[in-house]
């Protein structure tokens, strides 16, 4: 028997959280609610979720501060909800590790939606025989593996989160190559992002943080247009 995937549900209103555990159940997942930041943080360890959905007002530690602590010892994938809307709270939601952001109130069959579309972009399978065991891309001093999710920069492993890696890995598999905006939310999103294009921005912001240029290639800004892989 498969395992059923397990999502963890953080937010005080009862009402709101039973009501997104019932959709899930629905679909098949395993479901925790917790109601504040610290049992949310405890049940990473004893849950073990492949998705946490998250609120971000919060009693005690807010929905952020929480992101910020799951960031610096685990990538799974967050989903923030929140019923402020502004373009500055989405961007830091993004800022801060989340791979997604809805806004309350939702539509529950919309973000079941979201939920699975974010879990198939960060589901790994096992090579199977007919297949390469590693799916990478080198360049000097940069190594891209998508078959277990690491980037060794300069020797050393850098850690980003899921949607970080494959947008590098994206663009570094087409090199020289210019995506606009809307093709890589495409791509990498797979679905139509609620927002603007500014998320692409704020990934490759991060990436650039991470990633510094180097001799022999770069992510390169087409100014009007969006990004590529530069390649010398």
């Amino acid at each position: 028997m498969v395992a059923k995937q397990k999502i963890l549900i953080v937010d005080d209103d009862n009402n709101i959280a039973e009501l997104i555990s019932l959709y899930l159940t629905k679909e098949c997942f395993e479901t925790k609610i917790v109601n504040d930041g610290e049992s949310a943080l405890a049940s990473l360890d004893d849950f073990k979720p492949n998705l946490i959905l998250l609120d971000l007002m919060l009693p005690g530690i807010d929905g952020y501060q929480v992101c910020r602590e799951i960031r610096t010892k685990n990538q799974v994938p967050i989903i923030m909800l929140s019923a402020k809307g502004e373009i500055f709270d989405k961007v830091l939601g993004l800022e801060l590790g989340a791979d997604d952001y809805m806004e309350k109130p939702f539509d529950s069959k919309e973000l079941v939606a979201r939920a699975k579309a974010v879990l198939r972009r960060y589901k790994t399978t096992a090579p199977q025989a007919d297949t390469p065991a590693v799916d990478r891309v080198e360049y000097p001093d940069l190594i891209i593996n998508r078959t277990d999710y690491s980037v060794v920069y300069m020797g050393k492993i850098v850690e980003m989160p899921p949607k970080e890696l494959e947008l590098l890995y994206f663009l570094a598999s087409s090199p020289n190559h210019v995506f606009t905006r809307e093709q890589l939310l495409d791509q990498i999103w797979g679905y139509e992002y609620i927002g603007d294009t500014r998320t692409v921005d704020v990934h490759i912001k991060r990436l650039r943080e991470k990633i510094k240029d180097h001799d022999s290639w770069k992510l390169s800004t087409i100014w009007g247009i969006g990004y590529k892989f530069e390649v010398r």
